[in-house]
């Protein structure tokens, strides 16, 4: 049987961390996680009912000759020894802050032990009289190796063993007795300086005892005269003091509080700072130098926070769980809140731990937190989203003017969750910024065309007059989003731009589409009947397609301007392609009439465009010039018209101009004969694509005299 595990139920689980060049960002390891925790102590009941059995049993096998001889109690007979250490014990200790040098103690005061029962001694085990107790069970040890030297027990080797056990198990007791004193060193208010400095020298005492390390005996051998190593019994129980109080750190479940990692992180932080405090200003004062009691302490933490956190990082952990985690990890555990805390400096070091969590559990943790973060922005896109057609496109609110933009709060939500994200990130580590913000910028550019869907299909839909006010408001906000993000965020935005490009060009055409709905009908009624003898000031065109371009007023430059310059062709043009259709006849008076009403119609197409900011004055003159022509009665006027068109249009052709002399009723010979008169005086054939006009109309194909 292994004695040991009699005595000493407890187990002390620990794993070596396994140090790793690393960067910033993976300061400590993680060590496997231990199991609950159980404070080390031994059955003192129970060794105590083994020890009585085993004297009843030795009593009953002894004669009552023999028994005479011995003691009523049950001890062993034999003579008051006296160990003196040797005065070339290899090294002195000394106990910090005036406690007395133990080793020179030591040699200097003889260790009487005397002669106590099994019982006896363990008693005063359990009362913590440790040096009388180890005293008296090296006067048993040594009585045994003597008695067995002289081979007293030849005949009876059973007696030998029977000794040599409760030399071992007493040993044990000591054994046991030190774990439980470590460990209650950091469960009690205050320190018993008195008992951690008596097992200092309980320890120097057994260590000179036992000096010959190198003859530890194994399980089932002959136990007496090894060492007992109970230097290594106190670190080991300092690592269990350090595994229980980390498990004991309060924890509520999720259930309970949603934050509940973070209260129980900052509990941990708040509590094992204390044991630190005491560990430097009370309990470091009791042991020697050589001891390293700060960085024995530390360590010990060290592991069990990283065995600790590697089973909760193991957990199925949510985005702020695992934000959370990584901060802490990362900013929290070396910081000045916690190991680095000045009050701590300069007993406690840091620079040599090592890594909290291995590099493995780092770089899961980091992509479950880059997966998780992932479907929260994917969620936060598609909310904006749903407001957007839910608070704005279905209440037909019109958006807000900001320094006379419509203003959208697309790119102020998306860069504000870009930024948290990212911001939050960066903490951590900065490659874990730039992935996050790769992530980001993927789900913008997924997002934005389904934004773009949603926005195309419900305008489609729906005839609502708020469609150009955020049609103006949404090409802001486009332009906004690209500059935050390269300003702000310094990220390369040309595949986003081109996305937004397309994006734009999708909304224009509806723009369009919208404007030639509203214009074609009134472009058609130009030139009719009804047009011609109305006597209402003609402004129904100009007020329809100002419905559309009065907006962009409020539209971010270049892109009113490109929208603007757009519009006011679109108009000039198909004006012009509606007038040079082929028409009946038109008598002197209709041709005033219809002069005068283009030349009326003109101006106030183009005042509109020109008060709203259009830059194409080059189209001014392009109605002017037809209506000139068909309301000119004196030939030669009519060529210097035609002159006149052809140096401001020098992209007009032929078919044009016969279109517009048709307009006068001339025959196709003095049609013919004008436009040779007056062609000829074109400069330039070509026009730039800025200025190009006539370019873009379909002349009719046959031009009848009517």
């Amino acid at each position: 049987m292994n004695r040991n595990a009699e005595l000493d139920p407890k187990t002390t689980a620990s794993e070596p961390i396994s140090k790793t060049n690393s960067a910033r960002e993976q300061k400590p390891e993680v060590a496997s996680e231990l199991s609950n925790p159980t404070l080390p102590s031994w059955d003192a009941g129970l060794i105590e009912r083994g020890f009585k059995t085993m004297l009843s049993f030795r009593k009953s096998k002894r004669s009552p000759t023999k028994e005479k001889g011995k003691e009523d109690t049950g001890t062993w007979k034999g003579k008051r020894i006296s160990l003196r250490l040797s005065k070339n014990s290899e090294s002195k200790t000394t106990i910090c802050n005036g406690v007395e040098e133990v080793g020179e103690k030591i040699e200097a005061e003889p260790v009487q032990g005397k002669a106590l029962s099994v019982m006896e001694i363990n008693e005063l085990i359990q009362k913590k009289q440790l040096l009388e107790a180890f005293a008296s069970i090296k006067y048993l040890e040594d009585e045994a190796i003597a008695e067995r030297d002289a081979e007293k027990y030849v005949d009876n080797p059973q007696e030998f063993v029977r000794k040599s056990k409760d030399v071992d198990l007493l040993y044990n007791s000591i054994t046991n007795a030190i774990q439980s004193i470590v460990v209650a060193t950091l469960e009690q208010p205050t320190v018993e300086d008195t008992m951690l400095t008596s097992l200092v020298t309980l320890i120097a005492r057994e260590e000179a005892a036992h000096p010959n390390t190198a003859s530890a005996a194994g399980p089932g051998s002959d136990l007496l005269g090894t060492p007992r190593k109970w230097r290594e019994e106190w670190r080991k129980a300092i690592n269990e003091s350090a595994r229980i109080r980390v498990l004991r750190v309060p924890m509520v479940s999720k259930e309970e509080d949603s934050s509940w990692l973070d209260l129980h992180l900052g509990f941990l932080q708040k509590h094992l700072s204390e044991d630190l405090v005491k560990i430097k200003f009370s309990v470091k004062k009791c042991y020697p130098e050589e001891y390293q009691v700060c960085d024995t302490y530390v360590e010990a933490f060290h592991k069990a926070i990283a065995s600790h956190l590697q089973a909760l990082s193991h957990r199925l952990l949510e985005f702020n769980e695992l934000r959370t985690m990584l901060d802490w990890v990362a900013n929290t555990y070396l910081s000045e809140l916690f190991l680095g805390h000045p009050d701590l400096k300069p007993e406690v070091k840091t620079e040599n731990l090592s890594l909290l969590l291995t590099p493995d559990d780092w770089v899961k943790l980091k992509n479950n937190y880059i997966a998780s973060a992932k479907g929260n922005i994917k969620g936060y896109f598609e909310n904006i989203l749903r407001l957007e057609e839910t608070e704005k496109w279905e209440k037909e609110d019109h958006p807000e003017v900001k320094e006379n933009l419509y203003y959208s709060s697309l790119s102020f939500d998306i860069q504000t969750i870009i930024g948290e994200y990212v911001k939050t990130s960066g903490a951590i580590s900065r490659s874990l910024e730039m992935k996050m913000l790769e992530l980001c910028l993927a789900e913008l550019q997924e997002f934005i065309p389904r934004f773009g869907e949603k926005f195309s299909a419900w305008s489609t839909d729906q005839d609502s007059p708020i469609f150009a006010p955020y049609f103006t408001a949404y090409i802001n906000s486009f332009h906004d989003l690209v500059s935050g993000l390269e300003t702000v965020f310094k990220v390369n935005t040309k595949e986003l731009q081109k996305i937004l490009a397309a994006l734009t060009r999708k909304f224009t055409n509806i723009f369009f589409n919208k404007l030639r709905t509203k214009a074609q009908p009134l472009f058609k009624k130009i030139l009719t009947k009804d047009w011609i003898l109305a006597t209402e000031r003609p402004v129904s065109l100009a007020s329809a397609v100002s419905q559309f371009s009065e907006h962009l007023q409020h539209m971010r430059q270049p892109k009113r301007q490109e929208l603007l310059r757009d519009i006011h062709k679109y108009v000039v043009r198909e004006y012009i392609a509606q007038v040079i259709r082929p028409r009946r006849k038109m008598d002197r008076e209709t041709r005033q009439m219809v002069s005068e009403k283009m030349s009326q119609e003109g101006r106030i197409l183009n005042h509109m465009f020109i008060d709203q900011g259009s830059d194409s004055g080059w189209l001014l003159p392009a109605i002017h010039h037809i209506a000139n022509i068909i309301g000119e009665e004196r030939k030669d006027k009519i060529k210097e018209h035609i002159k006149e068109m052809c140096q401001d249009y020098p992209d007009i052709r032929k078919d044009h101009i016969l279109a517009v002399l048709a307009l006068r009723g001339l025959r196709h010979t003095k049609r013919m004969a004008i436009f040779r008169q007056s062609y000829h005086a074109l400069e330039s054939p070509d026009a730039g694509e800025d200025t190009a006009l006539f370019a873009e109309i379909d002349a009719p194909m046959i031009i009848s005299c009517l």
